[in-house]
């Protein structure tokens, strides 16, 4: 299993600038779930949003895609789009010629490192909206959760308007699409330290008793790898 993992990620693109770029599309046809764009994402797994324009410029998202093949497949999920307790459900069904926004937000990075030097390196280096592990750990906090999970990430950055999830592995780093749960860009990485903080790096020097469970200790590599190869096998 370890090794149809490790075929998965090796099949990824290696984008020259990591982030797969957003994309403005549109739909060409709709077949019950399944969707074709007019252009392609720039790399399988990516989602991204479709608008509908109701005429006199209203505008709504009505829906998420998330590309399923290279020819422009695309799938629509039945995941909430944008939700909010004060405004109503939007109903409207999928058509041709909706616009289509891939990459929706990835500009918006929530960054999971192994201490303070690697994540100050990285911010540095990559203009972004960068959301701040601290953040998350407090969401963890409140869920009573110990450590990120595919859904814990995907609630996580609907709630924060997060684009994509940034790990830091043990000789590289994966970019991982919190809506569809699939990774869209790797890259190795050196120089990066033996150890790393449990669960991952953040400004708060302990952790209360219970925030992760019972548990304050633990591995942050082999913690993000079994994640990561996790991940490779959720069809």
């Amino acid at each position: 299993m370890h090794k149809i993992a490790l075929i998965a990620l090796l099949s990824l693109p290696l984008f020259s600038g990591f982030f797969p770029q957003t994309v403005h599309t549109s739909i060409k046809s709709v077949k019950e779930n399944a969707i074709t764009l007019n252009s392609k994402l720039p790399a399988n797994g990516m989602s991204g949003v479709v608008v509908h324009h109701y005429g006199k410029k209203q505008i709504a998202i009505t829906s998420r895609i998330v590309q399923t093949s290279s020819d422009g497949s695309a799938a629509l999920l039945t995941t909430d789009i944008l939700h909010h307790d004060k405004l109503p459900t939007i109903g409207t069904a999928v058509s041709p010629k909706d616009k289509v926004i891939g990459g929706y937000l990835y500009n918006n990075v929530l960054l999971l490192a192994p201490d303070a030097d690697t994540y100050a390196k990285i911010i540095s280096t990559h203009t972004k909206k960068w959301i701040h592990p601290d953040l998350f750990a407090l969401y963890l906090s409140v869920q009573g959760e110990e450590r990120p999970t595919k859904e814990n990430l995907a609630h996580f950055s609907k709630k924060y308007q997060v684009g994509l999830i940034y790990i830091v592995r043990k000789d590289g780093a994966v970019l991982l699409d919190p809506i569809s749960g699939k990774i869209v860009s790797q890259k190795s990485m050196t120089n990066l330290p033996k150890e790393g903080k449990f669960p991952f790096y953040m400004r708060f020097k302990e952790l209360k008793s219970g925030w992760f469970g019972n548990r304050s200790e633990g591995n942050y590599y082999n913690t993000m790898e079994s994640f990561i190869v996790g991940l490779s096998h959720v069809k």
